[in-house]
């Protein structure tokens, strides 16, 4: 499906903070919440380095921003569950700090800018909720540990803690039209600089080189926050899931596996393209990589509403499987290896994960418990809705620690070949990932970033 569709009409509107409000409301009424209570949050602290008088990096509490669209730090949010009407409560003008960082943002610019229904200053959140918390309204629905010492719920009749985080986590699972507008923009941003990394590549010296080419073509665009950090990894390091030292020299290696993506507003994007430095992939790799491309497709084909992710993420294990067997570094009966998970020694983490204000969003109920070694790791369990936004990222590791301990289980060593194997060890790891909406009838591919062969190798060396 195409991935065409323009987001910037979307994102001239406003956040859907009131719907999102509205929405939570109701889930809190279904689980016998109080329609009459009020919901409370609390934007993230401004804080400071520690033993530094300069400002600690800021990244806005994602609660908070779910019900307001506002990322400034030090702001507060009421919302009447009954009246249905959403307060925002920002800093206000303090004459000594104007002089160092300029005006804050104004009463009248919020109220423009953000889809609330009033907007006061922080000083008067405590009186706004004394007058809020009439006989009619009973109950305030809050955060634990995100509650500043200075307020209080005395006036409520009762604080509840428990309903308003899974609430909040719940909804997030179902996207709005505007919060994919705002995954796809961050998805395209992130395409130019996966493409300007392969442009780069041949000619780079080391993965840090790479990785300041994939910020700066975020950043110039206006992106200037990453949603992860990046895993720039060449060669061996490749076999590494969450590599993170991004430094190595890169002109011996194979392959470079780029895991990045910006986010924009909050929203994240998470891509991953792997790719032959000189522009071709050897024998190995390319085997390697063609398995691992069609796990990715014959998986993403199968996404529609109410498919059980379990049942896709086991389709790319015996994807894996018939393609480790017709290289030879499995052998036996393919029915017996799913049985014996002797493919998690190559694929050993989830086929992927929900994606929104976090990379790995909320909703996804995972077992981190399960006995399964093919599950345990899955981050999303169960079935898909229409409106979810999910990776589908499966890969193929040679990762010695992990396969090593297989190879000297007799009961999983039969179904390695270790001969075959030993030609494998330099590709490293392979993973495709891209970010699917999931829809009624099927889905719709968020991520335009090239990953057929030959589009990766025109682009790496320039014909």
């Amino acid at each position: 499906m195409g991935t065409t569709k323009n987001y910037k009409d979307i994102l001239k509107g406003k956040y859907p903070a009131k719907a999102h409000a509205k929405k939570v409301a109701q889930y809190i009424v279904s689980k016998g919440g109080d329609a009459s209570g009020t919901i409370y949050l609390e934007a993230q602290k401004s804080r400071l380095i520690e033993d530094n008088d300069s400002e600690a990096p800021f990244r806005q509490r994602r609660y908070f921003y779910y019900l307001s669209g506002c990322n400034l730090p030090d702001s507060y949010l009421t919302y009447d569950m009954k009246g249905e009407n959403l307060t925002l409560f920002i800093p206000p003008v303090q004459p000594d700090e104007v002089i160092w960082s300029g005006l804050p943002m104004m009463v009248e610019e919020a109220l423009e800018k953000y889809d609330i229904d009033h907007v006061q200053t922080t000083d008067t959140v405590n009186s706004h909720l004394a007058s809020s918390s009439s006989s009619s309204q009973t109950t305030v629905y809050a955060i634990p540990n995100q509650i500043s010492d200075h307020i209080t719920f005395l006036s409520y009749n009762t604080t509840n803690f428990d309903l308003l985080k899974p609430a909040i986590e719940t909804c997030r699972v179902i996207k709005s039209p505007y919060e994919i507008a705002l995954i796809r923009k961050a998805n395209q941003i992130s395409t130019d600089a996966h493409i300007n990394v392969m442009k780069a590549v041949s000619k780079a010296k080391n993965e840090t080189e790479l990785e300041a080419v994939f910020l700066k073509s975020c950043i110039e665009r206006n992106a200037k926050n990453q949603a992860y950090h990046s895993i720039v990894a060449a060669g061996e390091n490749g076999a590494t899931l969450h590599y993170v030292r991004n430094d190595e020299p890169i002109s011996k290696q194979l392959n470079l596996l780029l895991d990045a993506g910006c986010e924009v507003d909050c929203y994240a994007s998470d891509i991953t393209r792997t790719f032959p430095i000189n522009g071709s992939f050897s024998s190995e790799s390319l085997s390697i990589y063609n398995i691992v491309l069609d796990m990715q497709k014959q998986c993403t084909e199968a996404l529609k509403e109410g498919i059980k992710w379990d049942d896709v993420h086991e389709l790319a294990h015996k994807i894996a499987i018939d393609g480790l067997l017709k290289l030879g570094i499995l052998r036996g009966s393919a029915d017996e290896i799913l049985k014996a998970r002797t493919s998690v020694a190559f694929f050993p983490h989830g086929l992927g994960h929900y994606l929104g204000m976090d990379t790995h969003d909320t909703g996804g109920n995972p077992n981190y418990a399960d006995k399964d070694p093919m599950f345990k790791y899955l981050r999303v369990r169960g079935t898909l809705p229409a409106g979810s936004v999910i990776t589908v990222e499966p890969g193929i590791y040679f990762c010695r620690f992990i396969i090593e301990p297989y190879l000297k289980n007799p009961e999983q060593a039969k179904y390695i070949d270790e001969g075959v194997l030993e030609k494998y060890w330099s590709v490293g790891g392979v993973r495709i990932e891209d970010n699917i909406l999931i829809t009624p009838s099927g889905y719709e591919n968020l991520t335009p970033t090239p990953k057929e062969v030959d589009e990766m190798r025109n682009i790496i060396t320039g014909s």
